[in-house]
């Protein structure tokens, strides 16, 4: 068995949010990353894609979830599953809100019109 304490190195602050890292490779899972975001009101995420399923379970508040042309608000006690290669767009609500994320490690991020492809650090 793993314990992982959320700490400060393992946080990255953006504009949006605050993400923190909890189990990934580097934590001693094989399989697994798993995070919590923590966006301010009003707050939106970049349009971007990521190339593994996420599945993103609210604790707090509600975030508005855009793929294409289906926008959907979730919130606590319900859970969306975001397919791998979808290009999506996640917007806080009008209060604070606060979700846990997890997908299968190795992931990696793009932005549309970049080829580009980044590893999301917090789920290494």
């Amino acid at each position: 068995m793993i314990v992982v304490t959320e700490n400060e190195s393992r946080t990255i602050r953006s504009a949006s949010g605050v993400v923190s890292g909890l189990a990934a490779p580097s934590q001693g899972s094989g399989e697994l990353a798993t995070w919590r975001v923590r966006m301010t009101p009003e707050a939106a995420g970049p349009v971007h894609e990521i190339d593994r399923e996420q599945v993103w379970m609210p604790l707090s508040g509600t975030f508005s979830v855009t793929i294409a042309d289906d926008t959907r608000e979730i919130g606590a006690g319900q859970a969306v599953i975001l397919p791998a290669g979808a290009v999506r767009q996640i917007r806080a609500g009008a209060e604070p809100a606060e979700a846990l994320v997890c997908m299968a490690v190795g992931g990696t991020a793009s932005v549309p019109g970049n080829p580009e492809r980044r590893e999301l650090p917090w789920a290494l």
